[in-house]
């Protein structure tokens, strides 16, 4: 009988790329805890776990990953639930992405295209996950990075969190120093004088919240910020390493210390017997940064790209008490379809005005549909003139004037633009994100969501360069 460790390595990924979990493998790595069987039509608890900057080969359930990479309560989360090969977040860098998670809509619905637009303020007219859970009995608590606006009004608080714990702005945020005034740490509305390292104190509240809120339906927010830069970690778990990388060793210690976090959450909700009826869900918010030397094998490009290295996430998802484990899900899916998803599992009918883009992937896990998406879209507005589409196994990315054209089932690690051989396709998809985007806003700081050029005035559709856009600075930009 072959190891585990062997049915992973040759089992798990098929020559597309896609992550295979083979039906014989039995779900017991998460085992069932103590948690207790739901009663009829009681509303599942809700948590949501977002990484930040994570490598989409930082997770040792890629059999592609790198020799040092072990994140055992993640890996766990994948084999007892649902993994789904093909899931994407709706923005290359951090605001982008957080903003249309909260909506469940295209972020550009509300002229955010950049992280400096969505940093300034997700616009108070949009609702968020609280705004509709907490009608239908939830408490709902936000613990670590918002990205979403810096001032009381933008505060998760304000917004209809019953609790916040973290901070406001960028990514950036010094590991160690939880009392700086340059850099605050919130306690709902207040600012707070706090010590430890910083993902452990987000673990250590979210976990306290749940105890104190095991009796009612709950809604946590678990929104780490690692493992973005500022790389900083505990010295003896930076020792433990010796990848012969510095910046690599230091990432790995901020990876142990965010995977011992997901397993202290997944150990609380067992001990508590909470387990059965939680629907979990987990992923991060956009690819693996350069700066921190993230890995994203086999997919190509990493965070602020929309090559799939940039905009493509594991993406897990657990509720014991409704779906079977320790399968996968082929079927495109986008970080905008969380929040149908949620309020379709609390039974929760939205009553606001502003139409989801997201689907629910409920239907995917009941086996009701194999597809919600015919298309998805990405754009970072007029300025850079950097968009994307993905249409069916197509998927066109775009530098300004520049068209790169892959075919995903064929060539999911995008090697090989070919745009030149098919006009016609890159025509039918340009025509696709022009109707999108004639539907979005005008962005926030940006004059234009579309670039243009007077120099541009040959056949676009007959370009064949191949884009290699230079890395923003993720400790800057978000």
């Amino acid at each position: 009988m072959r190891s585990i460790k062997n049915l992973l390595n040759n089992d798990l990924v098929n020559l597309s790329g896609k992550f295979i979990l083979p039906v014989g493998l039995l779900g017991t790595f998460l085992g069932t805890g103590c948690s207790s069987s739901p009663q009829k039509n009681q509303k599942p608890n809700i948590v949501f776990i977002l990484s930040d900057d994570q490598g989409y080969a930082d997770i040792s359930f890629n059999p592609q990953h790198p020799k040092e990479v072990n994140t055992p309560n993640m890996d766990a989360l994948a084999r007892g639930g649902i993994f789904f090969t093909q899931a994407y977040i709706s923005g290359n860098v951090s605001s982008p992405s957080r903003a249309g998670i909260m909506t469940g809509r295209y972020q550009q619905r509300c002229g955010i295209y950049t992280s400096g637009e969505g940093g300034s303020g997700l616009p108070l007219n949009q609702t968020i996950f609280p705004q509709y859970l907490k009608n239908a009995g939830y408490v709902c608590g936000a613990f670590g990075k918002w990205h979403l606006g810096l001032t009381q009004e933008y505060n998760p608080y304000s917004r209809g969190f019953d609790y916040f714990y973290g901070f406001l702005g960028r990514g950036a945020h010094d590991y160690f120093a939880l009392s700086s005034p340059e850099s605050p740490i919130y306690r709902n509305l207040d600012v707070i004088q706090d010590k430890g390292y910083l993902t452990d104190r987000l673990t250590d509240e979210a976990v306290s919240f749940i105890k104190n809120n095991k009796s009612k339906p709950f809604f946590v927010y678990l929104a780490y910020n690692a493992v973005h830069w500022p790389r900083e970690a505990p010295t003896t778990d930076i020792d433990k390493y010796h990848t012969g990388d510095a910046v690599r060793d230091t990432l790995m210690a901020m990876l142990l210390h965010l995977d011992n976090g997901i397993g202290k959450v997944v150990n609380t909700l067992k001990e508590e017997g909470l387990w059965n009826n939680t629907l979990l869900v987990f992923l991060t918010d956009n690819g693996g940064a350069p700066t921190m030397h993230a890995n994203n094998s086999p997919l190509h490009g990493h965070k602020a790209q929309n090559y799939e290295g940039g905009i493509r996430t594991p993406f897990v998802i657990s509720w014991p008490a409704k779906f079977k484990g320790n399968r996968t899900v082929n079927a495109p899916i986008i970080s905008l379809d969380i929040l149908p998803t949620v309020l379709e599992a609390a039974g929760i009918q939205s009553d606001s005005h502003l139409p989801f883009d997201g689907k629910s992937i409920l239907p995917l896990l009941e086996n009701k549909t194999n597809n919600i998406h015919d298309n998805l879209f990405w754009s970072e507005g007029g300025n850079s003139g950097e968009w994307a589409v993905r249409a069916s196994d197509w998927k066109l990315v775009v530098h300004k004037d520049i068209f790169e054209l892959y075919n995903l089932k064929n060539d999911p690690a995008e090697t090989t633009n070919i745009a030149k051989e098919n006009p016609d396709k890159v025509k039918e998809i340009s025509d696709l994100y022009s109707n999108w985007i004639d539907g979005m806003m005008k962005p926030m700081k940006q004059d234009s969501k579309i670039w243009t050029s007077q120099a541009n005035s040959g056949n676009k559709n007959n370009k064949n360069k191949e884009r290699r856009k230079k890395p923003k600075n993720s400790e800057e930009d978000d």
